[in-house]
């Protein structure tokens, strides 16, 4: 006897097999991060999706076929996880350690599928490869069931924000397609979600060794009557209403040619982060706030009239303005926080420590301005759920940020941690909560000494600060010599 799908799941129509006709050209697109503990078998899945889909390239199943075999494997099939797993260290540990990108794509429906590692250690790595990512799979063994690290991928999905969640419960071929089973770890991951403000979790049975689920319905697992993982996939809604979306256009580049053809063009040339920018638009230009009439849009294949997400573009503006790199066009009459006081969460991705007083640089969207780490007043334990605060800024410990013991800098983030920063800009810039502006509500913590990347924030309230609210201090600043 049969039973209904779990909560929140409906039976979707069969998904169109891959390869059949279509008008691609008219495809979205949906960007998806797997997440899960070590061995639940993210990389076999997503092995099973591109295989399944008929996205492997033949040379690409025999290099596979061949390191099958030169591990061992021949006659117990291709080792699907290989197809994902390409650093020689992932494949001899059997773990993944970098995000691999992948992109395939169904008569439905291109993807853009970022594997992220599942191990504690490579946390940094999991948050920037969902950072973009519209929905987010969330692996459990359904012998282990909810793990630590589990709980650990969901809170981290909930910080960044990501629009869907997908439950596969993988391996029960391992535990007799039990039913229960699933139940259980589907009501337990649901629970947990609803402590996150997690939206509606899809929970699927499956198994990726066998495909059980995967692309095909699986006739071993009767009792669930949900859609396939690529059904969910092929019809979770992406599409968004560019027209009600606030327009966002930061510019990347000024172009002047001044030719014979073209003395006096002046054009201001970015990608549309969100919403829609039209000839005969009145824009204000931010942070100076100076406002103009859009008069043309110009493209590599011709003039537009209208250009909305992701599009790029080049902007003509009636007004000769002082228009540079790092500066967005925003709607005229909408109000638009600027500001030199950033607050938001960050992801710290280095082993140097975090130092208060360091100075830095802070690039939010295309602009990049100097700045002060003022202070460090929050770290989220993704464990538990809990957030250590720390009150004023740190002047009692001296931080070496080149020790990495578990002990030193009481106060400051190492690699891996998650926390809330303050930072002093020494320019304004343009502040969009990331909670609802999600392409252009982050930002960047840079080494002004080599370059490299200390931390990637979010702007504004996030999980943490729902965990532990903001302080109500207004003179933060105080003494900090700005």
């Amino acid at each position: 006897m049969g039973t209904h799908a779990p909560a929140g799941l409906t039976r979707q129509a069969p998904a169109a097999p891959a390869g059949t006709p279509g008008d691609h050209t008219r495809r979205d697109l949906l960007r998806l991060a797997t997440a899960g503990s070590v061995d639940d078998g993210k990389s076999t899945l997503i092995g099973r999706l591109l295989y399944d889909t008929k996205s492997v390239l033949a040379d690409q199943l025999s290099a596979v076929e061949r390191a099958t075999a030169a591990r061992g494997g021949e006659g117990s099939g291709v080792d699907l996880a290989l197809l994902t797993d390409g650093l020689r260290a992932e494949r001899e540990q059997g773990i993944t350690i970098d995000v691999a990108y992948r992109y395939f794509s169904t008569a439905r429906r291109a993807f853009v599928l970022a594997d992220t590692p599942g191990h504690v250690q490579y946390t940094r790595n999991m948050v920037t490869g969902a950072s973009t990512a519209e929905l987010a799979i969330v692996l459990v063994d359904a012998r282990k069931g909810v793990l630590e690290q589990t709980r650990r991928h969901a809170a981290l999905t909930a910080l960044l924000r990501v629009p869907h969640v997908v439950l596969a419960v993988n391996k029960m071929d391992l535990v007799d397609f039990d039913e229960s089973t699933f139940r259980s770890i589907a009501t337990q991951f649901a629970d947990y979600a609803r402590v996150l403000g997690l939206p509606t979790v899809h929970a699927v049975p499956l198994s990726a060794l066998d495909g059980d689920n995967v692309v095909e319905r699986s006739g071993r697992i009767p009792w669930y009557d949900g859609p396939t993982l690529l059904e969910l996939l092929e019809s979770v809604p992406v599409a968004r209403d560019a027209a009600v979306e606030p327009l966002r256009l930061p510019v990347q580049y000024v172009i002047r040619p001044r030719t014979p053809e073209h003395p006096d063009y002046r054009g201001y040339a970015g990608k549309v982060a969100s919403g829609v920018v039209r000839v005969g638009d009145d824009v204000r230009v931010l942070p100076s706030g100076r406002t103009s009439r859009v008069v043309g849009l110009d493209t590599f294949d011709g003039p537009l009239a209208a250009a909305d997400a992701p599009r790029s573009v080049t902007v003509r503006l009636a007004d000769d303005l002082d228009v540079a790199r790092g500066d967005v066009l925003v709607p005229a009459d909408e109000q638009v926080t600027t500001g030199q006081d950033l607050v938001g969460t960050v992801c710290w991705l280095t082993e140097r420590r975090s130092v208060p007083g360091a100075r830095v640089l802070v690039r939010v969207g295309t602009r990049t301005v100097r700045g002060l780490l003022r202070e460090v007043d929050a770290r989220l334990d993704v464990d538990t759920l809990t957030v250590e605060q720390w009150d004023a800024v740190d002047t009692r410990h001296t931080i070496d940020a080149t020790d990495t013991s578990a002990e030193a800098a009481p106060r400051s983030l190492g690699l891996n941690a998650i926390g809330r920063v303050r930072l002093r800009l020494a320019e304004p810039v343009v502040l969009d909560d990331y909670a609802t502006h999600r392409r252009t509500g982050g930002f960047l913590v840079v080494d002004p000494a080599d370059g490299s990347t200390l931390a990637a924030g979010l702007i504004g309230p996030t999980l943490l600060d729902r965990l532990a609210p903001v302080r109500a201090d207004d003179d933060w600043l105080a003494g900090a010599g700005i």
